[in-house]
């Protein structure tokens, strides 16, 4: 099946032997299952921290959007990224990561794996495979990538690094948020692992906090699965029915998403009062052929780097009408932010400008609203910094 039919279908067909029949899988909210043998489950469910039908049939959908054996689903993004450092990792292991990463992704490594579990992070401009192979060292254990990077829109030649990690025997985690698995398949380029924050593109429409890890390595998958069990960081029923609900739609958003992204780029590609702008699918951007090779598309994410500083860029943010100025990305609603000052507060100051994530940087999701109205929105904002 294409895509589209696998979003729709995958995991929710309809139980017509043991089951009612439903179309739409329903929304278990049962904390525990009966039981007839003491030994023996009811089809295999006995708590829904273990396992619950909907947040199952939701796993399955992850598994085949992704191409990967195996999904789970988690209560947040940082819930799916946490417990698979704390299955891959252990004291005195070292990981390379993206030097530009969500600002969350490095708070985890930097103020938790860190200081309480001895892990080393360092961070390398992936956009050169060579830097990826020369800061290997006989401990390190992890590769963590972006591609495109939050929120400067880097791209990393997945397929190479994950050549580069099989070398060396280093497992290659990619998130891929930004993209969706409608755009890009890490795991056919060579990831061990795919991470995502459900809340963003698979669910769509701002109402739903979750996370995702889609892998192919059985082993792997066990342990997850165990601590996911063990954790407790599991996604609930009706979060799983909403993400189930959004996913049905992706293709068709992730199309809208893009066709947007590309013509709000190219408007403020020509802007007097922008200095900058970083979409991976403008033909400026130092990585566009590559962005072309491994993806099939390049989403609905964009930075730009706006004339002047922090006053013109809080200037431009608090005058938008149609944008809401708010942290996440990834809904059928356009939003917009400062990352110096909103979800990259936590990285210092220096580490920011040395990365190139500077005051006068604002992210952009541009959501499927008529494109003339959100142009028209950037326009009436700039005019009130001009």
């Amino acid at each position: 099946m294409e895509f589209e039919t696998k979003a729709i279908h995958a995991g929710e067909e309809p139980d017509l032997e043991r089951g009612s029949g439903d179309v739409v899988v329903p929304i278990h909210l049962s904390s525990t299952f009966a039981r007839r043998k003491v030994n023996q489950p009811t089809r295999g469910y006995e708590y829904s921290r273990t396992g619950n039908p909907t947040r199952e049939a939701l796993e399955k959908r992850l598994a085949v959007l992704e191409d990967a054996a195996f999904g789970l689903a988690f209560a947040s993004g940082m819930a799916a990224e946490s417990t698979l450092a704390i299955t891959l990792l252990r004291t005195g292991d070292h990981v390379l990561a993206f030097d530009d990463l969500y600002g969350g992704t490095r708070r985890l490594f930097n103020r938790i794996l860190d200081p309480h579990f001895k892990v080393e992070v360092t961070y390398v401009d992936a956009r050169d495979p060579q830097y990826i192979r020369g800061a290997i060292r006989s401990s390190t254990r992890l590769i963590w990538l972006e591609s495109p990077t939050n929120p400067l829109m880097k791209i990393c030649d997945i397929a190479a690094i994950a050549e580069i990690a099989r070398e060396s025997n280093i497992r290659v985690v990619v998130d891929n948020t930004f993209l969706s698995p409608y755009f890009q398949k890490p795991l056919r380029l060579g990831a061990t692992a795919v991470v995502h924050s459900s809340t963003k593109y698979l669910n769509g429409h701002s109402d739903s906090v979750g996370g995702a890890v889609m892998l192919s390595d059985e082993d792997l998958y066990r342990q997850l699965k165990f601590n996911q069990n063990a954790m407790g960081a599991i996604l609930s029923p009706f979060d799983s029915f909403l993400v189930l609900r959004g996913i049905k739609t992706l293709s068709v958003r992730m199309r809208e998403h893009e066709r947007n992204a590309l013509r709000l780029a190219s408007y403020l590609e020509e802007h007097p009062q922008v200095k900058k702008v970083n979409y991976p699918g403008l033909e400026s951007h130092p990585q566009h052929t590559l962005a072309h090779r491994q993806a099939t598309g390049c989403g609905g994410m964009l930075s730009f780097e706006i004339k002047g500083g922090l006053d013109e860029a809080e200037r431009f943010l608090e005058s938008l009408r149609v944008f809401a100025l708010a942290e996440s990305l990834g809904g059928v609603e356009s939003l917009i932010e400062h990352p110096a000052l909103m979800t990259h507060a936590s990285v210092p100051k220096e580490i920011r400008e040395q990365v190139g994530l500077t005051d006068s940087l604002i992210r952009v999701s541009v959501g499927i609203e008529h494109i003339d109205d959100l142009i028209a929105d950037f326009d009436q904002a700039f005019k009130m910094i001009a």
